[in-house]
């Protein structure tokens, strides 16, 4: 069976988790992850949230890295505008190296204005930056002095994957899905619009690059699943974080399209829309994972706490993975 684990480490004021609870959770999923056939962890990144989403996914992929020996983990998506690049690659460097390669990561330019004013950068100029940084890292991942800036550049040590860790872009735009084909990049979107991966490919074509991995999830995938065999006690007991992690995400698109995105006001709503958030009984887990080849499970959603987290991965460990061959 294949399946993720994503991390971004909300913690909403008030909740009955606290951060140090949530941050030794992850870690320990991480562990058990591994040991029954998890394909990747993901980590992601914002800033300036009320709520502590994650802001340095470098360092909880580095004690991920630390705690699993065989798990790959992706950053998605690190925001590269927003960093120094020089100081990214030399970071980047470092944690493929005590990751042996694991660390993978969507590169993005975030959508939010705040983040941006925080961090004293310039939201209209991001794409300009992002081509930019992409190109500083590459240059500085050769092992070549350069200069960028007016700074003398060279960053050691190299990274152990030749040419760098793996990157890919994330976005849902036609101009994201050309800078991606323009470099060289694959691409992740957050889904809506089917017709994005014409547009790569003729992009690659004409610029004359390879086309790399395209993800571009369909409607109706599932982001945040959880397995139960009560739904009805589970949606009580899991709704009000499920629903706190929509309305947020909501709040900061806006008018934005994305696959996760629900316009639900209330638990109920949540559930009937069928959508990014779910509880499965394991036999629709295993149905829909049949049907869809991965399972993406969001055990932290919203702050919630370890304790019902932790249940619903144990049943998917007794319940569902034993039908593709799991324990």
């Amino acid at each position: 069976m294949l399946f993720t684990l994503r991390f971004d480490m909300r913690c909403p004021p008030g909740g009955r988790a606290d951060p140090a609870a949530l941050y030794r959770a992850a870690l320990e999923m991480a562990e058990w992850g591994e040991r029954h056939g998890c394909l990747q962890a993901i980590v992601s990144e914002h800033h300036a949230a009320t709520d502590g989403y994650l802001p340095a996914p470098m360092i909880l992929a580095a004690a991920l890295a630390g705690r699993t020996r065989k798990l790959r983990i992706q950053v998605a998506a690190l925001l590269i505008p927003l960093h120094d690049p020089v100081e990214l690659a030399e970071q980047m460097a470092v944690l493929d190296i005590a990751s042996e390669g694991r660390v993978s990561y969507v590169v993005a330019l975030g959508y939010r204005e705040a983040e941006y004013a925080m961090l004293g950068r310039s939201f209209t100029r991001r794409g300009r930056r992002m081509e930019e940084s992409l190109e500083v890292l590459r240059r500085a991942w050769s092992g070549e002095a350069f200069e960028f800036e007016g700074r003398p550049v060279r960053v050691t040590p190299p990274p152990q994957t030749p040419g760098g860790p793996a990157l890919l872009m994330g976005g849902s735009s036609q101009a994201a899905v050309r800078r991606a084909a323009r470099l060289g990049l694959g691409m992740v979107t957050q889904g809506g619009d089917p017709g994005l991966e014409e547009i790569y490919r003729a992009e690659c074509e004409r610029a004359g690059t390879r086309p790399g991995l395209f993800v571009n999830p369909p409607p109706g995938t599932v982001t945040s699943a959880f397995v139960a065999r009560d739904p009805d006690r589970a949606w009580e007991r899991l709704g009000p974080y499920l629903l706190y992690d929509a309305r947020s995400y909501a709040a900061w698109l806006d008018d934005a399209d994305a696959t996760s995105k629900s316009t639900a006001a209330s638990i109920e709503e949540l559930r009937a829309e069928q959508g990014a958030y779910r509880i499965f009984t394991p036999e629709e887990a295993i149905d829909y994972t049949r049907r869809h080849g991965v399972l993406l499970l969001h055990p932290l959603c919203g702050g919630l706490p370890p304790e019902l987290a932790w249940e619903s991965l144990e049943l998917l460990a007794a319940e569902v993975l034993p039908a593709f061959g799991g324990t």
